[in-house]
């Protein structure tokens, strides 16, 4: 180091003084745990806002991370997880490779590759829904109209799952001796969609209608709800790029190909990145409501999977039992997929644009 980085020649007194820009540096350096105080005390209603959301973290998402260790251990509902004979990588060998004596290596197989499928169908089909959804939004001129539009687009959301489960089962159902074909089976089958046979039996039992059932209804449970982030990006488009396009001769196709579309790139790219981090995350809820042993096939995912195995204890009998073992295991692979689609996502968005998640 040399006395020039700290000081510089005064030429007046002939000495070397204190740069007054590296003063201030390091006067911020040294009181800057007092400035973060000040600003806490200064804005602290909006700190104390968020300690609930602290506190759902923690209980909901980190103190449950200690729970992970089942995942190396043989689980025993005597013991702890502290506690437990440590297995090395046990449960995921029989998981990935399997054992002679169980099938559990094909059902995790098989409910991670419906996993995929279901998730894959879901973002090839469901994410640009919301997209288009938007962009219709955007061209309804009437206020009310659109107001109208909105919320019956919005409302499946607010329905629980049960709730739109049961509407699900209702329209598909097969004919029984309490209850009839459901409606939408019926329009199928006048149509020639499907035959008196799979009507009666129901969509919902068989395998192959399955995933095209869920996709349907995910689609319209979420599509308009989803289409929020789209519209605010769209609004807030300056009426000038508009006016341009229209000058340059540019008709509604066109100001959504060259104005709309490259305006809101930025929040499509994030929410893909963001969606492609949830690619393997489905939840049991819809899927346990929906499917049955008819529709393992294709309905079990690794969420469903776990449940069997970990709650259900289908991995054994008594008090020690590989079942927990094997569902944190998947849960955990699951996940571990999940994060790595995630920084694979981001890192080809931020090499092939400006724009990236972090």
């Amino acid at each position: 180091m040399q006395v020039n980085d700290y000081l510089i020649f005064d030429e007046e007194s002939g000495t070397y003084i204190e740069d007054p820009e590296q003063v201030v540096r390091d006067d911020v350096e040294k009181h800057h745990w007092l400035n973060v105080l000040r600003t806490v005390l200064k804005d602290w209603r909006l700190y104390l806002m968020l300690i609930p959301m602290i506190l759902v973290f923690l209980f909901w998402r980190y103190f449950p991370m200690y729970e992970l260790l089942g995942c190396f251990k043989m689980p025993d509902v005597i013991k702890s997880v502290a506690e437990q004979n440590y297995v090395g990588f046990a449960h995921f060998n029989t998981l990935i490779f399997g054992n002679a004596t169980s099938s559990i290596s094909p059902e995790f197989w098989r409910a991670f590759r419906n996993t995929f499928l279901l998730s894959f169908y879901g973002l090839l089909f469901g994410f640009p829904t919301p997209i288009i959804v938007a962009l219709f939004f955007n061209e309804v001129r009437s206020n009310i109209a659109r107001s109208i539009f909105q919320v019956v687009t919005y409302l499946p959301k607010f329905m629980s799952t049960v709730v739109m489960t049961s509407l699900i089962v209702m329209l598909v159902q097969g004919g029984s001796l309490t209850s009839g074909v459901g409606a939408l089976s019926q329009i199928l089958e006048s149509i020639g969609a499907i035959d008196h046979d799979t009507a009666q039996t129901g969509l919902l039992n068989l395998p192959q209608y399955f995933r095209a059932i869920y996709q349907i209804s995910g689609i319209w449970e979420g599509a308009g709800y989803d289409s929020i982030v789209f519209f605010a990006a769209i609004i807030a488009i300056s009426p000038t790029s508009y006016e341009a396009a229209q000058m340059d001769g540019a008709g509604k196709m066109a100001q959504m190909r060259y104005v709309v579309l490259p305006s809101i790139l930025s929040t499509i790219v994030i929410m893909l990145i963001t969606r492609i981090g949830s690619l393997l995350s489905i939840g049991y809820e819809k899927v346990i409501l929906l499917y049955n042993t008819n529709t393992y096939q294709t309905g079990e995912v690794v969420s469903t999977f776990a449940i069997r195995y970990g709650v259900n204890n289908e991995g054994g009998g008594g008090g020690v039992s590989p079942g927990k073992g094997l569902a944190s295991a998947a849960e955990m692979m699951n996940n571990v997929v999940g994060m790595l689609l995630v920084i694979g996502a981001n890192t080809v968005a931020r090499k092939a644009s400006d724009v990236s998640l972090y």
